[in-house]
């Protein structure tokens, strides 16, 4: 007699109901950043990397098995869903202080968000997976002011943003022969980019004027890569990778609104005198860039790895509704390394933990002042394994990043940032069979 595991129905109901919270928070979900720099373009961009990734600087194009008995999510690169041995759960969160400097000003904030849910799933363990989750791809957040002349008056000038897009996706990866294989990714982008403009005068009582322009973006993307291994031994190997995202359109609806308030003695917003102009649900289209990404990585299997990453990414063309959004291409590079020192070792738990160490560096698509934003960070974090058996195992994956973003040159925001990611990765044996006699 043969019967299915007792607790999978359990488990995907979880699941299920995990990835539900997620998107319903995802949807609702406003100011999760502190940045002036996310005013441009769709926002901070996220990536694809679950916290054991970032831990190593990014790398994750070459990345196809870091340890041959524990599967890891990458879908930064479809192509190593070919290597999904047992089903694999992977949900997280993200947090971080952030300081802004400007000349001898400095200001602080933290944020703190849940971050992703993604599972895999062998179709033939070693041959062909799956994958499918939902990811953070944009954060959008800001608030800030300047002062002007308008005649004789001193008008101030109010910005501020709120919103981020987000991304659900599906994903194959299939191994042909021992060295090759590819996979692919379909993924629907989805969110809401609020972006208010006002100007109010400071002398005298007045009406002031805001404008509100929001993008409802919901669309099909793809994305696709390929992995292929130079063996050096029987347990060592090279891994060269390529991943990249093709350049796709992306529906959008565009509400503006123009409305009429003034300010009250609190210092608060009143509410709307009127609304002189309203324009709701107009179609835009939202089209996004060719981004490439390649690298290479070395290995010995349970022990240790190294890898480095490029990637680069045609940003110039962004536009949206029509309207090319002013960025520059963006290029960058990462590299970093695992070590297990004994992952079967009884005697010491320290020896089963991975320890993990990278950096990576950008030039973003963000060129203000003349001067090109530039973003690096060192990162470092563990992968602590949990109870496990035969059929199953747990590891918490723990990751700090300490980086720097812009420059103080040209009247410029410098940003430095401290962001922890945590994430709980479950390895288990979903459908096996149990038999009686």
């Amino acid at each position: 007699m043969k019967l299915l595991h007792l607790n999978m129905y359990k488990k995907i109901n979880y699941i299920v109901a995990v990835m539900i919270l997620l998107a319903s928070v995802s949807v609702k979900a406003q100011v999760t950043s502190q940045s002036p720099y996310s005013r441009y373009g769709l926002g901070n961009m996220k990536g694809l990397l679950l916290p054991q990734f970032r831990a190593m600087g990014g790398i994750s194009t070459a990345i196809y098995k870091p340890n041959a008995y524990y599967s890891n999510i990458n879908m930064q690169n479809p192509a190593s869903y070919s290597g999904i041995t047992m089903t694999t759960v992977d949900i997280g969160m993200s947090g971080g202080f952030k300081e802004l400097k400007k000349g001898s000003l400095t200001e602080g904030s933290f944020n703190a968000t849940l971050g992703h849910v993604a599972l895999a799933f062998p179709i033939k363990a070693g041959r062909t997976g799956l994958s499918f989750g939902l990811m953070p791809y944009t954060e959008l957040g800001y608030e800030f002011s300047n002062t002007d002349k308008l005649d004789t008056n001193t008008v101030n000038k109010l910005y501020s943003g709120e919103g981020g897009l987000t991304k659900a996706y599906f994903g194959l990866g299939q191994q042909f022969g021992d060295h090759f294989r590819i996979g692919a990714n379909v993924e629907y982008v989805f969110g809401n980019l609020v972006e208010n403009r006002a100007l109010e005068l400071q002398s005298v009582p007045s009406v002031n004027t805001k404008q509100q322009d929001k993008n409802s973006v919901g669309g099909i993307g793809f994305s696709y890569g390929a992995q292929y291994e130079i063996p050096l031994s029987l347990k060592s190997r090279i891994t060269i990778g390529y991943s990249g995202s093709s350049p796709s359109s992306i529906n959008s609806k565009k509400t503006f609104v123009v409305t009429r308030y003034f300010r009250e003695s609190t210092g608060d917003e009143g509410t709307a005198l009127d609304t002189p102009v309203f324009q709701q649900n107009s179609s835009a289209k939202l089209k996004l860039p060719l981004v490439h990404n390649f690298g290479i990585s070395i290995q010995k299997d349970n022990k240790w790895l190294i890898g480095a990453d490029y990637r680069m990414g045609n940003w110039s063309k962004l536009s949206i509704d029509g309207e090319n959004k002013g960025l520059e291409d963006s290029w960058g590079f990462s590299g970093g390394a695992q070590l297990t020192p004994d992952m079967t070792s009884i005697g010491s738990y320290f020896n089963r933990v991975d320890y993990r160490v990278g950096f990576t560096y950008d030039k973003t698509y963000i060129k203000v002042a003349d001067q090109d934003v530039k973003q690096m960070a060192v990162t470092f974090g563990l992968g602590l394994p949990l109870a496990f058996n035969r059929f199953a195992f747990h590891k918490l994956n723990f990751t700090t990043e300490l980086g720097r973003r812009g420059t103080l040159n040209s009247g410029l925001v410098q940003e430095n940032y401290i962001n922890f990611h945590l994430g709980f990765t479950l390895n288990d044996t979903w459908f096996r069979r149990f038999k009686f006699d």
